[in-house]
């Protein structure tokens, strides 16, 4: 027989995650509200939070133990923000599964950061929570850990990878700069009613546009564009380095 919400158990790496808490992490107040005030998912949010510092805050401080507190401290900010998991959400192919009012469907709650960012936790919270009274101690806290490390390792990879502002648009400015290539200027479009807009960005250096980015949010999509662009613009410049050294 297979479990409800089958797919995403396997995007998530199938841990052990209780059918019943695994609904709950998914109810939006929204959806809880409009039927008849079910439990929500806040409280497995805010458990899930929790859990997600400690597993990230832990990682970082083994796996850099040549950094300061305040750059450790950057680099947990840079993973553990509401753009990141959200992300991580779309990536998973979250929103979908979310359970909500009608209201928040009908303006586009299954792609909305905050929702997917706060139901990232709620799962989170749910896994901490599924061992079970007869699971080995500790059980609870290894099983959500290695869910964050599935989900968010790539995400400390890259955020270590960053310059000192640990986003991609310092980081492109950072690269920009040191190049001479100009200061980057965005570009940016927007799509759809006010209440569902879509902002695409591109970044202008110099003569040229690069990157692409798409978002809820001009922040989200210059982010985009900005990592994409600054991507392109290493490639190039590191093949450039390249050939005038063999020349």
């Amino acid at each position: 027989m297979t479990q409800p919400y089958e797919d995403l158990r396997s995007a998530l790496g199938d841990p052990t995650l209780d059918p019943e808490l695994l609904e709950l992490a998914l109810t939006h107040r929204s959806f809880a509200y409009e039927n008849g005030g079910l439990p929500t998912n806040e409280r497995l949010e805010f458990l899930g939070d929790s859990v997600l510092g400690v597993v990230i805050t832990e990682t970082l401080y083994k796996t850099h133990p040549e950094l300061s507190e305040g750059r450790l401290a950057k680099l947990r900010a840079a993973v553990v923000n509401a753009r990141a998991l959200a992300e991580v959400a779309r990536t998973i192919g979250l929103g979908p599964h979310i359970r909500l009012g009608k209201g928040e469907e009908s303006t586009g709650g299954h792609d909305k950061a905050s929702i997917l960012a706060d139901t990232v936790e709620a799962i989170i919270g749910a896994t901490y929570l599924s061992g079970g009274p007869d699971a080995p101690p500790n059980s609870g806290f290894e099983n959500s850990a290695t869910l964050i490390h599935r989900l968010f390792d790539p995400l400390l990879e890259a955020a270590a990878a960053l310059g000192a502002g640990l986003d991609w648009k310092t980081s492109l400015q950072e690269l920009c700069a040191e190049h001479d290539l100009g200061v980057p200027t965005y570009v940016i479009e927007d799509d759809g009613p006010d209440h569902m807009k879509t902002f695409t960005a591109q970044v202008r250096v110099g003569e040229r546009l690069h990157g692409h980015g798409v978002g809820r949010s001009k922040k989200e999509a210059e982010q985009q564009a900005a990592e994409t662009a600054y991507s392109t613009l290493a490639a190039e410049l590191t093949t450039a380095g390249a050939d005038s050294a063999g020349a």
